[in-house]
């Protein structure tokens, strides 16, 4: 709704104009300066104070609007505030907190915690006594001051020359991970204009289907078991051409009953599926996959296509997978793209859907046409046999057993292809235990199977080409460096320059080249961009967990040899299959084919059932690194606003409150 005119102020504008132009126009002609006429001061007077009694009334409105809104803003953020310092206090209060051995790792960021607040508070006395515009010399008036310029002469000499050199070793390894982020993404955009995919060869006539065997390796998965051995059972392809192995290591009884039932069910409806069980699980998934590979059966199989427990495949996955092999003799893998069917449960679910789409859009796809290698993903992808064997078979030496076959196979002369159009759906973690787990087993192995590998790579027999991106871009780059100078950096690097301000990180370091990047990772899913600072931010934070997976398996710690199965809801957005079993489920019971088996262990599973979502009562936990570091970054950030660094203060202090959030476990599946 529009204002009504001021007749008034416009009345009383046009009068001052017209001064003005009096005042102008007797202009000097001769001197060309201009004279200004003196007026009667009384009149003057009057006419001043009627112009103050106007400008008043009017800017009084302007006035109240704007302390209208600074008390509404006050009272949002003081909610907000208030609302933050509840829910902080009652996860402190019921936190679940297990008794555990203080790591290395945790006691030199509690020593770093310690040694920051002691160097703010001496910055503090320091500011109060003016020393940072006059600094004291070495003849004080008394102790404090004689201490604190010892101190200066210490930083300036001895401290800030080998953090500066730290520094710029850092910044140099941060560019080139950031060319090497930039050929990445010019190389998609290059796939995604030429409109770049794999072929086949013809499509294959029925009774030249070649044999599949479908592995699905499991071990508890009590939530997601059915949905994963439905999805395979329902695959578009002949049943006497394909065999599904559920390969269960669960040693929950109850479990292993649920599951068996559910392959006795399968049987009963014409599939080829039977259900193996180890009763000593050695070598976890690779141990697993290994003792089912040598089975007898198996050497009647050309080719193997394996998905983990929380994995659904269209019913036309292999029909739109297994052809690519055709005429293609030195091809040993296909790999499909993961698609997540809770990518927007929560903040923690949307930020991993940015890391996951630009690993298969843009790394996979990409090393996948230029160079035909890529690390296996574990799942959703088709494997030939005889590649398999060919290069040694399942390994359980690392925790990345995925990624150990994949490299030994390149090593042995195979190709890859990934289809960046064939999607599987699948679960994301939606807990930040769950998460945090995840990323220290795929950052771990990669570092032992490098230990491992690395003489074997430097022996094999591929081009010199092959070796250097293994070495160099692979392993060294994208598995060591990244974790190395962003943790390095962002968390050690950056708080220690407020304190030795002698060593200065650039802020385009902090600002832009970190910014452009986050754009560069969020291009594949640009309905993320919402999320790009909250991204940002978060990656920093993960890179705790990131650097010290690294460390463990690059010096073969105890923890890098840790495997634990992620936790999984059980979520299914696969309508399709669902009607399709129910349908499926309703003509066989007319028939009376279920009833004579189901009738016998009903209760017992009705019961099973029931007490699937049984068990023990979960809570949210503190995350004693995270916290650390949060302190460490916010006693920065209040040293960086004594020194008046606008950007590092922002930063430092938006970093230091996402470790606190991540800390407390407030992102991502809060349980009770």
């Amino acid at each position: 709704m529009s204002r009504p005119p001021n007749h008034e102020f416009q009345e009383w504008w046009n009068k001052q104009r017209a001064n003005n132009d009096d005042l102008t126009s007797s202009t000097s002609q001769t001197t060309g300066f201009s004279t200004v006429d003196i007026q009667n001061p009384t009149s003057t007077a009057a006419a001043t104070e009627k112009d103050r009694s106007r400008s008043a009334r009017q800017l009084s409105w302007i006035y109240l609007l704007k302390v209208h809104q600074i008390a509404h803003t006050l009272a949002f953020l003081t909610n907000g505030l208030i609302s933050v310092i509840r829910t902080a206090n009652r996860r402190i209060l019921t936190a679940s907190t297990p008794p555990r051995s203080q790591s290395k790792f945790y006691r030199i960021i509690k020593f770093f915690l310690l040694v920051s607040v002691f160097l703010l508070s001496f910055e503090l006395v320091a500011y109060y006594r003016g020393w940072h515009f006059s600094p004291p010399t070495l003849e004080p008036e008394d102790l404090v001051e004689y201490v604190y310029a010892k101190w200066l002469v210490i930083r300036a000499n001895y401290l800030a020359p080998p953090l500066q050199s730290l520094t710029n070793v850092c910044i140099v390894l941060f560019l080139i991970q950031s060319v090497d982020r930039l050929a990445l993404v010019l190389g998609f955009f290059y796939i995604k204009l030429r409109g770049l995919r794999p072929t086949v060869e013809g499509a294959e006539n029925m009774e030249d289907y070649p044999m599949v065997l479908v592995q699905i390796p499991m071990c508890n998965e009590r939530e997601v078991y059915q949905q994963s051995i439905a999805a395979v059972c329902v695959q578009d392809w002949p049943r006497e051409r394909m065999l599904v192995q559920v390969l269960d290591d669960s040693n929950d009884t109850d479990v292993q009953s649920l599951i068996k039932a559910e392959v006795q069910k399968w049987q009963q409806r014409g599939v080829r599926i039977i259900y193996r069980h180890r009763l000593i699980r050695t070598g976890y998934k690779a141990g697993n996959l290994k003792s089912a590979m040598s089975c007898d059966y198996v050497k009647d199989y050309e080719f193997v296509a394996i998905f983990d427990a929380d994995f659904q495949p269209a019913p036309d996955f292999l029909k739109s997978t297994v052809p690519y092999f055709k005429g293609k003799d030195d091809l040993a893998l296909v790999q499909t793209r993961w698609a997540f069917v809770n990518k927007d449960e929560n903040l923690l679910t949307r930020l991993q859907n940015i890391n996951l789409a630009f690993h298969f859009e843009v790394e996979q796809q990409v090393n996948g046409w230029f160079i035909n290698f890529f690390g296996f993903n574990g799942t959703a992808g088709v494997w030939r046999i005889k590649a398999l064997e060919d290069c040694g078979g399942w390994l359980d030496r690392t925790t990345v057993e995925d990624m150990d076959i994949a490299v030994r196979a390149h090593l042995c002369g195979w190709k890859f292809i990934y289809l960046n159009d064939v999607k599987c759906l699948c679960e994301l973690p939606e807990s930040y235990e769950a998460y945090k787990k995840q990323q220290h087993r795929w950052h771990s192995g990669p570092m032992q199977l490098f230990r491992l590998c690395f003489f074997d790579i430097l022996h094999s027999k591929v081009s010199f080409l092959k070796k250097a991106n293994l070495i160099f871009l692979f392993f060294l780059l994208r598995k060591l460096i990244l974790p190395f100078y962003s943790f390095t950096l962002f968390c050690i690097i950056l708080p220690l320059t407020m304190f030795l301000p002698e060593a200065q990180l650039p802020f385009w370091v902090v600002c832009y080249v970190p910014g452009l990047v986050s754009i560069l990772n969020i291009l594949p899913s640009p309905r993320s961009f919402p999320f790009i600072v909250p991204y940002l931010l978060f990656e920093n934070t993960m890179s705790v967990t990131k650097f010290n997976a690294m460390i463990s398996g690059l010096f073969k710690l105890g923890s890098s040899y840790e495997w634990i199965v992620t936790k999984k809801l059980g979520r299914s957005s696969e309508t399709d299959l669902v009607a399709i079993m129910e349908n499926e489920s309703a003509h066989l019971m007319e028939s009376g084919v279920l009833r004579s088996s189901s009738e016998s262990g009903l209760a017992e599973l009705n019961k099973l059932e029931m007490n699937k979502k049984v068990g023990k009562k979960r809570r949210n936990r503190l995350y004693r690194k995270e916290l650390a570091l949060s302190f460490i970054l916010l006693t920065a950030s209040v040293r960086s606003l004594l020194s008046a660094q606008g950007i590092h203060f922002y930063f430092l202090l938006f970093q230091g409150v996402t470790f606190l959030i991540v800390g407390l476990d407030l992102i991502g599946e809060q349980v009770s």
